[in-house]
């Protein structure tokens, strides 16, 4: 296990591959174990970066508040640390939050972005932090119904019934319900860690700043997704200069997951092109 120190707290990170180096920031909730689905395909053409964001898995979990530029301050350190003059930035959700402010903040390091399933303002995230404390509550007592609740909000209904149906299945030669069950209880996130992150996170506003972001942008999208629904990836689409939109029909929130080869491959044309 690697980490670094960085402004005051360990961080917990992995490297995967060679090549360019591509960093990977997780969503609210999730740890830098959601990408299963990308690692190896994209760490065969690329330095993968993954990390725990503060607060959630192996990092740190300080007992302070923080602001949203204190999780961008964190990936500057880290790329600081591992010595990254530039690199391509890839954010799913609440991690596309903090790769836009970073973009914007840090505009010379950043090479591509690539924003999957997220959004322009922290919308929503109280409601979500509240669903996720009671899960943290049920997974006590039932690890599994607690899972399924939570991936009731995360994926498509199809996704959902083909996991129940054979939760040792493994999609893709990659993964299987057991597997997204054992990331999701492992996280480490206590109430207090969602309430922070949450509180980080809802200062997240930039609609009317998306034009400053010069580098090429993919947004990559579920069309069935509640959480950053096709109205919202339109606005971002239509804000950011040099963005292209890709929509995935029957996929929700974690369409990263439920389509990855599918994604990944949007990733891998984007970044060669």
């Amino acid at each position: 296990m690697a980490f670094a120190e960085v402004n005051g707290i360990q961080l917990y990170y992995e490297i995967h591959g060679d090549g360019y180096p591509l960093f990977m920031l997780h969503g609210y909730g999730a740890t830098s174990k959601v990408w299963i689905g990308q690692i190896d395909a994209l760490s065969a053409h690329f330095k993968v970066i993954v990390y725990d964001q503060r607060s959630s898995g192996e990092s740190d979990h300080p007992n302070e508040d923080y602001t949203l530029d204190t999780l961008v301050e964190d990936l500057k350190g880290l790329m600081d640390f591992l010595k990254v003059d530039k690199a391509h930035l890839m954010g799913q959700s609440m991690g596309g939050w903090v790769s836009q402010n970073f973009t914007l903040k840090y505009p010379n390091k950043v090479n591509k972005l690539i924003l999957i399933g997220t959004n322009h303002k922290g919308a929503g995230l109280t409601i979500l932090k509240n669903t996720l404390i009671d899960l943290y509550e049920l997974a006590k007592t039932d690890k599994e119904e607690a899972f399924w609740k939570y991936a009731k909000l995360m994926h498509h209904r199809r996704f959902l019934k083909e996991m129940k149906e054979n939760p040792k299945k493994k999609f893709y030669d990659l993964w299987s319900a057991e597997d997204l069950i054992k990331e999701f209880t492992g996280n480490k996130m206590t109430p207090e860690d969602y309430d922070r992150f949450e509180k980080a996170g809802s200062m997240h506003n930039l609609l009317d700043r998306l034009s400053e972001i010069k580098q090429p942008t993919i947004i990559i999208g579920g069309a069935n997704d509640k959480m950053s629904p096709k109205l919202v990836l339109d606005e971002m689409h239509e804000a950011l200069p040099h963005s292209k939109l890709e929509l995935i029909n029957n996929a929700g929130h974690h369409v990263f997951i439920e389509e990855a080869p599918k994604v990944n491959q949007l990733i891998i044309d984007f970044l060669k092109e």
